[in-house]
């Protein structure tokens, strides 16, 4: 793929991002933040060269819609790099597939709460069960994305 089409396709991917973020803000930044967006990290697993958009998008989607300041823009960035770089390692390393599920539960269940218990005073094993929970949706949709895209993209070849 050439470079247009990777900057075309990051653009769109992070746009589908922050309008999901902005129709969904009202749940996704609540105790179980159900971020409906989340789902996107799986297209690394398809894309690596999205990693980077889709941390860029999950920070600029705390900067527009989340009311915590740059720890939650940078942090988000950062989790945005790790659990989408996470599920392009499984792709790498030739790895099931089924394991994007754990990846888009955990990369933001463990890291998320290392501000978010300082900012809010919440202890921090609390936060990580109240985003596991609302992590397992996205990341079941992921998923079942991924394996559909798949079967698509192999037929077209």
């Amino acid at each position: 793929m050439n470079k247009t089409k990777k900057v075309c396709i990051s653009g769109l991917i992070i746009a589908i991002y922050i309008v999901t973020m902005f129709a969904s803000q009202h749940f996704a930044f609540m105790a179980y933040q159900i971020r409906i967006a989340t789902a996107l990290y799986s297209l690394s697993y398809l894309f690596s060269f999205l990693v980077l958009p889709l941390a860029l998008a999950n920070g600029l989607s705390n900067f527009l819609f989340g009311a915590l300041g740059i720890f939650d823009i940078f942090g988000g960035f950062i989790v945005g790099i790790i659990t989408s770089g996470g599920i392009y390692l499984v792709k790498l390393c030739k790895l099931p597939a089924i394991l994007i599920i754990p990846i888009i539960i955990l990369g933001p269940a463990l890291i998320v709460p290392i501000w978010l218990s300082g900012l809010t005073g919440l202890p921090y094993f609390a936060l990580v069960i109240s985003l596991s929970i609302g992590q397992a949706t996205p990341a079941v949709a992921g998923y079942l994305l991924v394996k559909i895209l798949n079967k698509h993209m192999e037929r077209m070849e």
